[in-house]
């Protein structure tokens, strides 16, 4: 059978978010397809990676991907990451692992309320910084304590590791304009940004529906990674500009990679979106009930109705009964 003649992976078959691999890179290489696999061919000969283990495929300077390859990467749910020299742009995609559209209808609702959009929000610097009490603060005061917290956690990063700091530096487009230490913690913010657009992309929620960033197609996934920043990609940064400040970039993801892995981030991740969106109630048990739901709804289509009714897809309703509810 052919690549194209195989039917596609349902949701139920394919490897959860939280379970995959946080992100391969791969650069200088051609990549092709083997069966469910992609391949990667270099001067250095031909590694197999299976595809449904892959959260993101980070595709580096000198590498060509072919259609079925893609084709292979989209049926699987992973996100593909074109990135220029060490990782400072990226185009990312990648087909939902659910085909429900209960997560993202959830965060719609929570977003296209103001109130409940500053919830969320609020939600998500408890989150980022725990013990902070932001109960009733808005959103001015809030970027005023993500500020502070932030330019703290910097200069305690410096202390604890010795590096030398002199403050954010940053030029778009020129990652080699900064000192180590910034190349390193723009490069763990860009894996950031590719995990999380994996993970928002895979649970089927809507990248561009974000809490606190607004106004970008990425304004969720910025969202997400910023969660982690304090805890993880900011230390990270530091730890590896300390030790390994001649090749920061590439000594940064592998770093990264490693944390990520040994953390268990990605099902993090998972649990972390479904507690900011969804409805209360179901909360407590987003990582069964949710699950099953998601899994369950799987192409099935459904049309909306008066009174929040659902009545199936693929009929004529032009006839209906008055006595029917609908």
């Amino acid at each position: 059978m052919s690549a194209g003649q195989r039917p596609a992976s349902t949701p139920v078959e394919l490897a959860r978010a939280g379970d995959r691999l946080s992100f391969v890179y791969l650069e200088r290489c051609v990549v092709h397809r083997d069966a469910n696999a992609i391949t990667a061919e270099s001067a250095s000969g031909t590694t197999h990676i299976p595809s449904a283990t892959i959260g993101t495929l980070l595709l580096g300077p000198g590498t060509r991907i072919s259609h079925q390859a893609m084709s292979v990467l989209g049926e699987t749910g992973a996100g593909v990451v074109w990135v220029g020299e060490n990782g400072v742009r990226y185009y990312a995609g990648g087909r939902a692992l659910t085909r429900s559209a209960a997560l993202a209808e959830a965060q719609a609702s929570c977003w296209a309320n103001r109130r409940s959009r500053l919830e969320v929000a609020r939600a998500m610097y408890r989150l980022r910084f725990p013990g902070e009490n932001v109960d009733g603060l808005m959103r001015r005061e809030l970027l005023g304590r993500e500020g502070q917290r932030v330019k703290d956690c910097y200069r305690a990063n410096a202390e604890r590791t010795g590096v030398p700091w002199r403050g954010r530096r940053y030029r778009p487009g020129d990652f080699s304009s900064g000192d180590p230490v910034n190349q390193a913690i723009t490069a763990a913010a860009q894996v950031m940004y590719g995990i999380s657009h994996a993970i928002v992309t895979a649970l089927g929620c809507s990248p561009a529906l974000g809490f606190i960033h607004s106004g970008h197609e990425l304004s969720f996934v910025l969202d997400i990674a910023d969660l982690y920043k304090t805890e993880i990609g900011i230390p990270v940064a530091f730890d590896t500009a300390a030790t390994s400040p001649e090749d920061v970039g590439p000594a940064t993801r592998r770093a990264l990679r490693d944390r990520i892995h040994s953390l268990g981030l990605l099902d993090r991740i998972v649990d972390d979106i479904k507690g900011l969106v969804l409805p209360r109630s179901s909360r407590s048990s987003a990582n069964t009930a949710t699950d099953s739901e998601l899994e369950r709804e799987v192409d099935q289509m459904t049309l909306q109705s008066d009174h929040d009714a659902s009545l199936p897809a693929g009929t004529n309703w032009d006839t209906w009964n008055a006595g029917e509810a609908w």
